[in-house]
């Protein structure tokens, strides 16, 4: 796991066309903004279910 330290308005660009953006830090919140193509699935991992998780880490693997 890579671990940066950003500030409000920095970005983190992921292999050149996922962008995260740290939009406010509030406490201990904070709101983070997601750029990605049309086809990256982005999904907050605490609504996936075990076997939606488990199939988009097969499809990502090529299994």
């Amino acid at each position: 796991m890579l671990v940066l330290s950003r500030k409000i308005n920095e970005k983190i660009v992921i292999d050149g066309n996922i962008v995260i953006t740290v939009v406010k830090v509030d406490r201990n919140h904070v709101r983070i903004g997601i750029e990605a193509p049309g086809d990256v699935r982005v999904f907050r991992e605490e609504i996936l279910s075990n076997s939606v998780r488990h199939a988009e880490e097969a499809v990502a693997a090529g299994v």
